[in-house]
């Protein structure tokens, strides 16, 4: 039975406020790369190839942290708490980062968000996928990757704004003499303290976990809660279902149970998807956009409006992605993404190679973000937060995104080095490859799972990983 008019309604504010901790991921993820010509001249590090890629990766290494105590802590107190917490550190980084005027002072304020964001990414589309109905949960988990392309697209449209109109002549001292180098920078970072100080208010207005209340024995605010989500019948369906499979699970919710034969093949699989996500490459495009671009040709003002665009464009197709995920299903998906970003990827490697330049080569880059838009992007945490038992699935989803952060930082911190060594041509046919080389672990280790439940996602990973034909025949039907 589908969620009334007013189920729904309250259903989507959940979702939303939840999503918030992917908006503020993409606001922090990505507004360092808008600030980045401004900051490193400020801080003396722009010819400082460890430096730049330090001070791009410390909130990466604040979200391995995040994720890391996130598993263990949602487990033991609950999802909301950890959000609320997440929205705190969110607050405090946007505002500590704006007044930074050292190096470290900075990197120990973008650590203190990444740690925000580890938890968010974590918790996020965790606590949306308990809450939803199995057949609207692919739109609402992907509705926490539209609010982090929001974020993403508002973070590039606030680095603009500012920097618009910044002559091209300024550089290096006159650059930091400069209200650019003194000033604008900070701004970008300050103007995320309004929508981090909103979700930190609203998530005290929010429900728990269902799923999380009837593992930690308070069925009745379980009850309460779904009985809003979808009616009695519902909650006393989704509740029996719950007690069942938790109680045909005896495993505790501990690192050590992952390594168990049964988790470990989903856990691999789960991280597996997360490191595609990451080092598929399409993040360097958005933290190294100057970069990307400058050598393509583009100067600074044409560089941040190039950004924006990138911005709509990948708005638009995860858009696309939220309208789709529930109707073709997470597998072709992931297929097609992998496939779409190899082949792209090898035509503009082929065009750096050739040292070709204009509009041709922003083309392909908006192909790519546009493929991994509508796939890889959204599609990976659908994934992640449904494949894992409920007993377990705070600790697992912990391990995975780790995993994702892990891929990030390294992808992050190594672009210089290979956009150098390798040249740009090089470095996106590296991509290339490990793309291709994702297409075959998904078609080898991915079942569909639209349409399911958490608790029947469950009892089909439990029956043992498909081979290759099940995986093509897996029926989404309960």
């Amino acid at each position: 039975m589908s969620p009334s008019a007013s189920q729904m309604r309250f259903l989507w504010a959940i979702c939303l406020v939840a999503a918030m901790g992917g908006l503020l991921f993409g606001y922090d993820w990505v507004v360092i790369g808008g600030a980045k010509p401004f900051y490193e001249v400020y801080f003396g590090i722009a010819d400082d190839a460890f430096q730049q890629g330090l001070a791009m990766s410390t909130a990466l290494v604040g979200c391995l942290f995040g994720a890391a105590v996130s598993g263990a802590l949602t487990d033991r107190y609950g999802r909301k708490p950890l959000l609320i917490v997440a929205a705190f550190l969110f607050t405090i980084s946007a505002v500590w980062t704006a007044l930074a005027y050292s190096l470290l002072s900075f990197n120990l304020a973008r650590f203190i968000g990444g740690v925000g964001i580890g938890l968010a990414s974590n918790l996020s589309p965790m606590y949306i996928a308990e809450v939803s109905p199995a057949s609207h949960r692919g739109r609402f988990v992907s509705i926490n990757q539209l609010t982090v392309v929001i974020g993403i697209l508002a973070a590039q449209l606030v680095n603009w704004g500012i920097a618009f109109g910044v002559p091209e002549e300024l550089a290096g001292d006159t650059l930091r003499a400069s209200w650019y180098g003194q000033s604008a920078w900070r701004w970008m970072f300050a103007a995320e303290t309004l929508p981090a100080a909103a979700f930190f208010v609203l998530m005290f207005f929010m429900p728990e976990s269902p799923r999380w209340l009837v593992k930690a024995g308070r069925e009745e605010e379980a009850a309460g809660a779904l009985r809003r989500l979808g009616g009695e019948e519902m909650a006393r369906r989704e509740i029996a279902d719950i007690r069942r499979a938790l109680a045909e699970d005896d495993s505790q919710a501990t690192y050590a149970e992952l390594l168990r034969p049964d988790r470990l093949r989903v856990l691999t699989l789960g991280v597996g998807l997360a490191v595609l996500q990451q080092w598929c490459g399409i993040n360097v495009i958005f933290n190294y956009a100057q970069e990307v671009f400058s050598a393509a040709g583009y100067g600074v003002n044409d560089v941040m409006a190039t950004i924006v665009l990138t911005g709509v464009v990948n708005l638009v197709f995860t858009l696309l992605a939220v309208a789709t995920v529930d109707r073709l299903g997470r597998r072709p998906l992931m297929l097609s993404g992998s496939i779409g970003l190899a082949i792209i990827y090898t035509a503009l490697g082929a065009a750096y190679h050739f040292d070709s330049r204009g509009m041709h080569m922003v083309l392909l880059i908006l192909a790519a973000i546009a493929c991994y838009a509508m796939t890889l992007a959204p599609v990976t945490w659908v994934v992640i937060s449904e494949i894992f038992p409920t007993r377990i699935r705070g600790a697992a989803v912990s391990v995975a995104v780790m995993a994702l952060w892990i891929a990030c930082t390294v992808l992050t911190f190594t672009f210089p080095y290979l956009n150098r060594g390798l040249g740009p041509d090089g470095t996106f046919w590296l991509y290339a490859a490990i793309c291709a080389a994702g297409a075959l672990f998904v078609w080898r280790r991915l079942p569909e799972t639209k349409d399911l439940t958490l608790e029947e996602i469950e009892r089909q990973m439990a029956q043992g990983e498909p081979s290759e034909d099940d995986a093509l025949t897996w029926s989404a039907a309960p």
